[in-house]
């Protein structure tokens, strides 16, 4: 780490473009419900020594996850701005929407879309505040990241009229759905075109579009209903010269060429579930893989030494000096803790395997 000459945000757009970046950018998140479940004092000492992972973690009292005001309440369900009744069985863990606003068509007709200006689509929001901390953090040389919530379109429309009900309007082709669809990209699109107004260097457009074995959406129907909205989100990004960022948790392998023929540079996707060796035959070389690290199996049921294992196999199968591989891990409620402490070490460590 004392031979790093690039800033981290030079660093990730290097891995990002193949342009041979110093190491493997690693995020490793703590996910608020943590907080509850380990002690504090195991996550601020994890956080302490494991500086390249969390270089913010200078003070002790460094807990950025508990400085956010979070919904998700036990007993206690809520209402977004859309009007989707939500419920969780953990705080701080996204829960299920219990009552679809639009369950009913009757209802549309005097349904209203909340306003951008105040709210991204989950909680309010202050543009002037995000306005704000992108300068300051373009001041300070670091990478400015915009984008839609996770679950902006597919997942929007679910949770606003029940899934089996959605994939029957598709089926249908029901004429609400049409302007249902022109609504939330018209949402959307408000979202982006301030943040590519704000001049941000990346735009995320996260939504889960994958189960186990397969996506939740057929290519045809993604084909027909969702990928031109996503072209159109989109649009104004890369025009602007944004990096653009997907996300999706699940078995995406069907939907891939339909989502990376926007000219998405970096995809989010799990690892185990799509399977290495896919993703290695598939997508190295052609995007830059922000591979998401196992929450299923190896590093919640397995050892420190498989972990290891894992995370340097995933390494020399999808990474070069060339760049094009970030990795990330979610740490969330039930991984042992000297899986935890594995996980951090290991991204550590092989972030620097291509290195010098």
């Amino acid at each position: 780490m004392d031979d790093i000459t690039l800033s981290k945000r030079d660093n990730i757009v290097r891995a990002i473009r193949f342009d041979w970046p110093e190491y493997i950018p690693m995020t490793f998140h703590i996910n608020e419900a943590c907080w509850e479940h380990y002690p504090a004092e195991f996550l601020e000492e994890l956080m302490a020594e494991h500086p390249f992972l969390f270089p913010e973690a200078q003070r002790k009292q460094a807990r950025p996850e508990l400085e956010q005001q979070v919904p998700e309440r036990v007993g206690r369900p809520h209402v977004d701005p859309w009007g989707c009744v939500w419920e969780t069985a953990m705080d701080g863990i996204v829960g299920t929407v219990k009552e679809h606003p639009l369950v009913n068509w009757g209802a549309f007709a005097s349904y209203v879309m909340p306003d951008p200006a105040v709210t991204d689509g989950k909680v309010g929001i202050d543009w002037g505040e995000i306005s704000s901390a992108i300068e300051k953090a373009k001041s300070a040389g670091e990478l400015t990241v915009g984008g839609l919530i996770h679950g902006h379109t597919f997942q929007r429309l679910v949770d606003l009229r029940g899934y089996e009900n959605l994939l029957f309007d598709m089926f249908d082709g029901h004429v609400d759905l049409h302007r249902l669809i022109e609504m939330v990209e018209r949402f959307n699109s408000e979202i982006v075109r301030r943040y590519v107004d704000l001049g941000v260097d990346m735009m995320c457009y996260a939504e889960d579009l994958g189960m186990q074995s397969g996506p939740m959406i057929s290519p045809e129907m993604f084909r027909k209903y969702i990928g031109p909205v996503y072209e159109r989100l989109m649009d104004p990004a890369r025009q602007a010269g944004c990096i653009i960022h997907m996300h999706s948790d699940g078995c995406v392998r069907d939907l891939v060429d339909e989502l990376l023929r926007d000219g998405v540079d970096a995809v989010n996707i799990q690892d185990l579930v799509n399977g290495i060796d896919w993703i290695r035959d598939n997508l190295t070389g052609r995007v830059c893989v922000d591979l998401d690290i196992d929450r299923q199996d190896i590093t919640p049921h397995s050892t420190p030494a498989n972990i290891d294992a894992l995370i340097r196999e995933e390494v020399e199968r999808l990474g070069s000096r060339e760049g094009g591989l970030m990795m990330i891990y979610g740490l969330y409620p039930g991984v042992p803790r000297e899986n935890v402490v594995a996980l951090a070490d290991a991204m550590e460590r092989y972030a620097f395997h291509y290195s010098g």
